[in-house]
């Protein structure tokens, strides 16, 4: 369903398992960016009203989750740790040559969004049927439903933009460099390490 070209082996679940005061930190970090991400495309793009509308509804969600993993957290004795460079987003955003075209721009942008919601998808999936903790293994399945929600939106508005075969050209590439790097990747206790 999600297109990914790599699948996250369960040997990264035992990782973050072992981490989680790092897992669940990490995690927290990637709700707030999220949500920054959906208020940064309403103020670049503020004459597009049905996708500010759908960036509204989801920087407020992605909020809310960043409250209920610190909650979690609180409620198990955890402290939020510090935010730490997600180097995962930060190489996918490079993946696309800088463009002064706003709509190619807008584009790459919901390309890449969407694929970091569904890679999200996939570890929630993998952390959650391989947890033994009966919480988290039902906060993580809820929270994955979440994620596959906002990843189909970020597609569709995408293949809104843009003519469909090339934003699923330019879709297609990208997931083929996100599975080279997914590779290297699945030794750390990150969302996307």
């Amino acid at each position: 369903m999600l297109g990914l070209q790599f699948e996250t082996e369960t040997s990264w679940a035992e990782i973050a398992k072992v981490n989680l005061e790092q897992i669940l930190t990490d995690h927290a970090f990637l709700e707030q960016k999220a949500a920054s991400n959906a208020v940064s495309i309403i103020i670049n793009y503020s004459e597009e009203t049905e996708l500010v509308k759908e960036m509204n509804n989801i920087a407020i969600e992605e909020m809310q989750h960043f409250k209920m993993v610190h909650l979690l957290m609180v409620k198990r004795g955890m402290v939020l740790g510090r935010e730490q460079k997600n180097d995962y987003a930060i190489r996918l955003q490079k993946f696309f040559p800088k463009t002064k075209d706003r709509t190619n721009a807008l584009v790459q942008r919901l390309l890449i969004a969407a694929l970091i919601e569904a890679r999200s998808c996939e570890r929630f999936k993998v952390f959650s049927e391989n947890m033994e903790d009966e919480e988290l293994k039902k906060f993580y399945k809820n929270l994955m439903i979440s994620e596959a929600g906002h990843y189909t939106t970020f597609l569709q508005f995408a293949r809104e933009y843009q003519d469909r075969k090339i934003v699923d050209e330019k879709w297609n590439a990208l997931l083929a460099f996100e599975a080279e790097m997914m590779r290297e990747r699945g030794n750390a206790a990150k969302i996307h390490g």
